[in-house]
């Protein structure tokens, strides 16, 4: 590592410097902490006394070597600022921690022998394959009868074959860097180069990722580049002064009662880029998350307060670092602005991101299926609305963990009305959202219409697949989304305005959407009734003569609807409906979502012309 390049943010492997690091039978320690008036080591290879680590040859770095260390040793730092104030601290660049509460940091075996190399070869950044994402919470998918975690490797053999079943291509964990508190999900961060303790050790989640990678599922990172845990032990007055955070309490202090990075410092650029790089490197995940990208872009997340251009610059500098040095790994956002060019590329002054979450969809689409029917045609066009702007970035619509907590509700108990009304609804909820173009994110529990908010504490209530209408439901969901990841229309193109279609975009006195997703020579049909009423022989125009096959019908009685899935509910029609020369004639029971493939272009009749036309 050049040390200059360190101090001036553009760095991207610091962690290969700082840290502790084998060497012969022992090991180096190197810490980062130029304010400091005295930096002190302990660890289990030395009783746990104090050994004075003495000032390196680069300022501010503090070294030791130490015999006799071997892998899973214990280890801390005592820091006196020049105050005179001594606290305990752990590694900044530490790869592994104790289980809270403890705060040791721990030497970290790294070696290790992935058989992932025909994933890495082929994977990409997915532009035109399909990604259903399945976001997971790692302490409470499930939990063992006894209550206790289970660790990486375990957690690889119960949700692997689960997410092959569902249709699941790709696993999103929420941040799995070292955390004090459980409720916090990971989100306060202490370790950021130290895959958390709860679930095991470090090589046990490169195994995890290992053995998704050979199945064929691709691994998503949560990670936190914006803010830190106020632990004592942990960033904060790391030497004795603000060095990671902002010196005056207007800046440093988040909404979460958190600190925020001074993206403006080099040293605090080249530590967040690293640890991103890290994981990247690492355990060869194929992309992150980057939480709260908007307290980034503009300061304290506050348009009226102005785009903070240092903290700007570090996205834009880190991600073009991370395009260069992992050309195939995603790069995502978690942004609710409206802020120019967040998946432009960095060379045409984007942030340089690959993809968005398109909070806008979520926050219509739920408050869309939370209305009363008889409301709806007032706001038919919210539903519409995404379509408008669809193509400004590249967009992923998410369903995540942040809606399903804190009074918020789950997706199935956000659905208007009472049980037996919220089924056929969340049905077509989803269907619209596996239909709608943009990659697809959905948290855990959702796919079986869990009632209760999710818990950290808790394993999900899979004992509701017990019950009729969830179990139904599930299978709904398997259905659908297994037919996502294998019709090439539901996802190739989508960014392409060429390959949507709306068919029927006002109707709002019914309530119905009908739209058209088109690629690689395949066409898929949707149409949506989202009223309370049932439609007979509505009618849909068709810009072509098709001989169509019905894939999905949400009311089909297999999904715990009223519809017989021989029942001939629908024709298409050489006449003329709207401004298209052909109709589909279809049933639409409340709340229902139909999902048809054409299967061939017919030729039309040809059309006899009125007799005064004729002479």
């Amino acid at each position: 590592m050049e040390f200059q390049k360190f101090l001036e943010g553009n760095v991207f492997d610091a962690y290969e410097y700082f840290g502790v690091h084998m060497e012969g039978n022992g090991a180096v320690f190197r810490i980062y902490a130029p304010n400091a008036q005295k930096v002190e080591l302990q660890g289990d290879f030395n009783d746990w006394e104090f050994w004075q680590v003495e000032a390196g040859s680069e300022p501010g770095v503090f070294v030791c070597r130490v015999p006799n260390v071997k892998a899973g040793m214990y280890y801390k730092y005592r820091i006196t600022g020049r105050d005179g104030r001594s606290v305990m601290h752990c590694d900044p660049y530490g790869m592994w921690m104790e289980l809270r509460p403890g705060f040791a940091s721990r030497v970290v075996d790294r070696d290790y022998a992935f058989r992932d190399q025909k994933w890495m070869k082929e994977r990409d950044k997915n532009y035109n394959k399909p990604m259903n994402i399945y976001e997971v919470h790692a302490g409470s998918w499930r939990k063992k009868e006894d209550g206790s975690w289970y660790d990486y490797e375990e957690l690889a053999g119960e949700l692997i074959p689960y997410l092959k079943k569902m249709g699941f291509n790709y696993i999103e964990f929420l941040p799995l860097s070292e955390h004090p508190a459980d409720c916090s999900w990971g989100y306060q961060n202490t370790g950021f180069f130290a895959p958390t303790s709860r679930y095991g050790s470090p090589l046990k989640l490169k195994k995890l990722v290992d053995l998704c990678h050979q199945d064929g599922i691709g691994v998503i990172m949560d990670f936190v580049p914006i803010h830190f845990a106020t632990d004592d032990y942990g960033l904060l007055q790391f030497d004795g002064t603000p060095l990671y955070e902002f010196p005056h309490p207007d800046t440093a202090y988040s909404e979460w009662g958190t600190m925020n990075f001074m993206h403006s410092r080099g040293e605090v650029r080249s530590f967040l880029q690293s640890a991103a790089d890290y994981w990247l490197t690492e355990f060869h995940f194929d992309g992150i998350r980057m939480d709260a990208i908007s307290r980034a872009i503009y300061w304290n997340g506050d348009p009226a307060r102005g785009v903070n251009e240092k903290a700007v610059d570090f996205l834009r500098n880190m991600n073009a670092g991370l395009h260069k040095r992992h050309p195939e790994v995603m790069l995502i956002a978690e942004d609710s602005t409206d802020f120019p060019k967040v998946t432009a590329p960095t060379e045409y002054d984007g942030l340089g991101f690959d993809y968005k979450w398109d909070m806008g969809f979520m926050n219509d689409t739920l408050r869309f299926f939370q209305t009363a029917p008889v409301y709806r045609p007032y706001d038919y066009h919210k539903l519409s609305f995404s379509m408008m702007y669809f193509y400004s970035d590249l967009f992923l619509l998410p369903f995540s963990h942040d809606e399903v907590v804190h009074g918020k509700a789950t997706i199935i108990q956000k659905m208007w009305g009472d049980y037996d009304f919220k089924f056929p609804q969340v049905k077509a909820f989803y269907t619209y959202l596996y239909t709608h173009p943009g990659k697809k994110l959905n948290f855990m529990g959702n796919e079986f219409g869990q009632f209760r908010e999710w818990d950290e504490n808790r394993g999900q209530d899979w004992e509701l697949l017990s019950y009729p209408l969830h179990d139904a439901f599930h299978h709904f969901y398997e259905k659908l989304s297994n037919l996502y990841v294998t019709e090439p229309a539901l996802y190739d193109g989508e960014y392409n305005s060429d390959c949507f279609e709306w068919l029927e975009v006002d109707a709002a006195d019914y309530v119905t959407y009908a739209y058209e997703r088109r690629a690689l020579g395949e066409t898929i049909l949707m149409v949506m009734n989202l009223s309370d009423q049932f439609w007979k022989d509505f009618k849909v125009g068709l810009p072509m003569l098709y001989e169509l096959e019905e894939l999905l019908h949400t009311d089909w009685e297999i999904y715990g609807g009223h519809t017989r899935q021989s029942d001939e509910t629908w024709r298409v029609e050489d006449q003329p409906h709207k401004d298209k020369p052909h109709s589909l004639i279809v049933d639409l029971p409340p709340f229902a979502a139909r999902i048809f493939k054409v299967k061939k272009v017919l030729p039309s009749k040809p059309k006899t012309l009125p007799l005064e036309e004729e002479s």
